[in-house]
């Protein structure tokens, strides 16, 4: 299959513009592009995701990204007030923010969603979220207004997980709940502290239970996943000479596709309550021929021998199979390069990851 050129400049011209207070300017230059090159339907809706259509089938596939950032280390910043991102290609990487977390992909798959030979049966979609990094904004605004493909490939980063330099399929991912533990207590003079209730000690009992809780485990396609609780933040009293009346406890969860850790049975402590302040799901994906599939697409464009994985972190594919898609996860990024100051991605990968998502977009027509 042949590679175009492009994919380099594309993903120049996307990571040079700031989006991590505001994704329109790189929303609109997505957008301009696939009106320019390509004969798609494009949209963008009111939350500033763009979406692109291609053919009627009645099998829907949607190649997956976003292009927010989080923001970036002053080294990656120029031009007056920051109006520009630096881009640098040293060694066949390009480096800046976004370049691997991921506007790489971004340009990568839409280069195949404008390439891609799609057949009768299959309708071809290319979708850019906004508001990622803010715990999937876009993806649950377009869900919301009924964006439903049935099959997804989310282009977060899975190169690197099997062996270094592979680009491997991820089939799950954990998701993240954060909560916090609030424990009430009443206020009284520390040199009578019966005269009280001391909210620390009340936390320090819920942090027991939490810290006496197994992890949670599940299994998507044979592969385990491991989820983990702990207790990151805590935070109570007021004075050195006042029982404190009330103290948070921050919990840090990821959780694993069915399963979370029983954390409302810290609710059996007096004065404890349990508040989720947020809960990205996990992703599983359940067509194993369709994890098989991408798979061999992924082994068709490159030397080594890619694996189905599972990843860490949660990703948009967590909203979208949620609602119903069959998702993976397939990218560029590796280990270790998203939101650092010294962020970069291969342009072979590139180019790699433009054959896989070409060769899935064209393969569809065997399901």
């Amino acid at each position: 299959m042949h590679t175009p050129e492009g994919i380099a400049d594309l993903t120049r011209d996307l990571v040079s513009i700031p989006s991590h207070d505001d994704e329109t300017a790189a929303g609109d230059a997505v957008e301009r592009w696939l009106r320019e090159a390509t004969d798609a339907e494009v949209t963008r809706d009111g939350t500033g995701n763009v979406i692109a259509r291609r053919g009627t089938g009645e099998t829907s596939l949607a190649l997956v990204g976003h292009h927010d950032v989080v923001p970036p280390a002053e080294s990656q910043v120029q031009g007056e007030n920051g109006s520009e991102y630096v881009v640098e290609e040293r060694d066949g990487r390009l480096y800046g923010r976004g370049t691997a977390d991921m506007k790489g992909a971004v340009a990568a798959a839409m280069c195949a969603f404008r390439d891609a030979a799609v057949v009768d049966s299959v309708e071809l979609l290319f979708v850019s979220f906004v508001g990622e990094e803010e715990g999937g904004v876009g993806a649950r605004a377009a869900i919301d207004d009924g964006f439903a493909p049935d099959y997804a490939v989310v282009g977060e980063g899975s190169t690197g997980y099997s062996a270094p330099g592979v680009t491997d399929v991820a089939v799950a991912h954990k998701g993240r709940r954060g909560s916090t533990l609030v424990a009430h207590g009443e206020g009284a003079h520390a040199s009578e502290p019966d005269s009280g209730a001391n909210a620390v000690y009340r936390a320090c009992d819920a942090v027991d239970i939490v810290r006496g809780m197994e992890f949670p485990e599940s299994e998507v396609l044979g592969h385990d996943l491991r989820g983990s609780v702990a207790v990151t933040e805590i935070d109570g009293g007021t004075a050195w000479n006042v029982i404190p009346d009330r103290c948070e406890v921050t919990v840090d969860e990821r959780t694993v596709p069915g399963e979370r850790a029983p954390l409302e049975s810290v609710e059996e402590i007096e004065g404890v309550e349990w508040r989720v302040d947020q809960d990205l799901p996990p992703m599983a994906c359940d067509d194993a021929d369709f994890a098989d599939l991408v798979l061999d697409a992924a082994r068709e464009a490159q030397d080594g021998t890619p694996e189905h994985v599972v990843k860490p972190h949660a990703t948009d594919a967590g909203w979208l199979a949620d609602a119903g898609t069959t998702c993976v996860v397939c990218g560029a990024a590796e280990p270790g390069e998203a939101h650092t100051a010294d962020e970069s991605v291969s342009l072979a990968v590139l180019d790699r990851c433009y054959r896989i998502y070409r060769g899935v977009a064209e393969s569809m027509d065997a399901r």
